[in-house]
């Protein structure tokens, strides 16, 4: 038998392996010595290929394991993500009072913004089989002159697949972007450090008006004010200049790619048409919308939140596919390569013609707590899962998009009345932030009490130390209860 198969051509092994999943690949493994060592050599690595997942804290761990050890990790963090099993962790005790955080991570660093300090956290690679640790550096103070009251920090972004990992850019509540380095890493001192601004340090600026966003993509930043004032710019230039546009409303949110055939931003806002999207030339931003992401319902509402779906996502290329969170609670998800299939809106100036407007292909919504969304993003098992911060009681919502009517919600370590203002979710991990602390899910295997900072639980470990009493350690010593939910009320466990 292996002499009958090892005449044939190895590419057309190469070719079949293409198409099999994970269970295909251990079966062929189990066939013979020579289908193992194929799948060995070959078929977990175009598995990988054909499947990438976006982890950005992992990323130190999957570049030291096997592309097996891998499929591996990935197969077990989807298994827990179809059962809602996972870890979770307060990643700090409770902040002094109530604030509106922003989270940003590179794969070296997570920050997490809270009033005027910056929060910081290290990637830790591990030397076994073990995921990446997460690690508290120190906090950091964010002053500009001797001023007795300083700007809070009101939105915090890295730049995607570049070397400077320490390099993040802020947005303030005085109007200005500012490009921070963030100092070397000094493991043994952890005491708050401040960090000046100056007019060095600023790279857009909105005038006095609240900067509300910010999105990156190919060393690219757009910046977004409360008001309408869109700032773009092009951070690879030897000499950055911004290009700017005014959208004259309450603004909420934006996205930005620049990897399409096309770029475009996306901005949302509290006006008729509160999701639009405007194409980018070498020249800079077109005058009018190219496209208007209608909402199903005659009544819009405001577009808090906006991103796109992760690579090798069920629902299509993540360049084409827009999901935006709304105030009225819905999730729309739009297609761009669908033909816009609303009709086009009437027009305020006759001579100009209605962009085209576009209906969403799948509306996800918890009718059982119909919130505003307050923040969106996309991942976790098989690539194919949206997740939301709701506005109230620390709630985040998860949509399997291969299955939405099988969604679940689940509340924050604490529980507090909290919106959930930020999240970002890889593919095991998602890391979120109440006006409390921030917090983690992890679904991946091989947790410990190591992988994430230790908190102490005691009343009096702070002023809120109320908030602490109320986190209860599982039995098995690592994750912290929380209270989950199906939107379907069954059972999800």
């Amino acid at each position: 038998m292996s002499a009958h198969m090892a005449s044939f051509n190895l590419d057309l092994f190469i070719l079949i392996i293409e198409h099999l999943d994970v269970d295909d690949l251990i079966r062929l493994a189990s066939t013979c010595r020579l289908l193992h060592h194929i799948v060995h050599h070959f078929g977990w690595s175009t598995f990988l290929r054909n499947n990438p997942r976006r982890s950005l804290t992992l990323h130190s761990s999957l570049s030291r394991w096997s592309p097996f050890e891998q499929v591996r990790y990935n197969t077990l963090a989807d298994r827990a993500w179809s059962h809602a099993n996972f870890v979770a962790r307060p990643l700090s005790r409770p902040w002094h009072g109530y604030l509106q955080p922003a989270i940003a991570l590179s794969v070296s660093t997570l920050v997490v913004a809270a009033g005027r300090t910056l929060y910081s956290y290290v990637v830790q690679d591990t030397p076994n089989a073990s995921p990446s640790r997460i690690v508290f550096e120190r906090s950091y103070n964010l002053v500009r002159g001797n001023a007795t009251v300083q700007p809070d920090i009101t939105s915090v972004a890295f730049l995607p697949d570049v070397d400077q990992h320490r390099t993040v850019f802020l947005g303030f509540e005085d109007g200005f972007v500012d490009q921070v380095c963030l100092p070397h890493r000094d493991p043994h001192n952890r005491q708050q450090m401040d960090i000046p601004r100056s007019d060095q340090s600023v790279l857009q600026s909105h005038g006095s008006f609240v900067v509300q966003s910010m999105s990156c993509s190919s060393h690219t930043l757009l910046s977004l004010s409360q008001w309408g004032s869109v700032s773009f710019t092009n951070l690879a230039s030897a000499f950055p200049s911004s290009t700017s546009l005014n959208l004259g409303t309450r603004s909420w949110s934006s996205h930005l790619c620049m990897t399409s055939s096309s770029p475009y931003a996306v901005f949302g806002t509290t006006s008729s048409t509160p999701l639009s999207l405007y194409h980018i030339s070498p020249h800079g931003f077109s005058s009018t919308p190219s496209f208007i992401l209608h909402s199903p319902k005659s009544r819009q509402s405001a577009v808090y939140s906006i991103t796109s779906a992760p690579p090798s996502s069920p629902l299509g290329p993540s360049e084409q596919i827009i999901v935006s969170g709304w105030y009225d609670g819905s999730v729309h998800i739009y297609d761009l390569r669908v033909r816009a299939n609303s009709p086009p809106l009437p027009s305020s100036t006759s001579s100009i013609p209605s962009p085209p407007a576009h209906l969403p292909i799948l509306t996800l919504r918890d009718r059982w707590s119909p919130e505003p969304i307050y923040s969106i993003s996309c991942g976790g098992g098989n690539a194919s899962f949206v997740a939301a911060g709701m506005a109230r009681h620390s709630v985040v919502a998860f949509w399997d998009v291969r299955h939405p009517s099988r969604s679940w919600s689940v509340h924050a370590p604490g529980n507090d009345s909290s919106p959930v203002y930020s999240i970002v979710l890889e593919s095991s991990r998602l890391f979120g932030a109440t006006q409390s602390r921030p917090f983690v899910y992890d679904f991946g295997p091989g947790v410990t009490r190591e992988t994430y900072p230790p908190i102490p639980t005691s009343s009096n470990a702070g002023r809120r130390g109320i908030t602490d009493e109320r986190l209860k350690l599982e039995r098995n010593g690592i994750g912290y209860h929380v209270a989950k939910y199906s939107h379907c009320r069954t059972n999800i466990s």
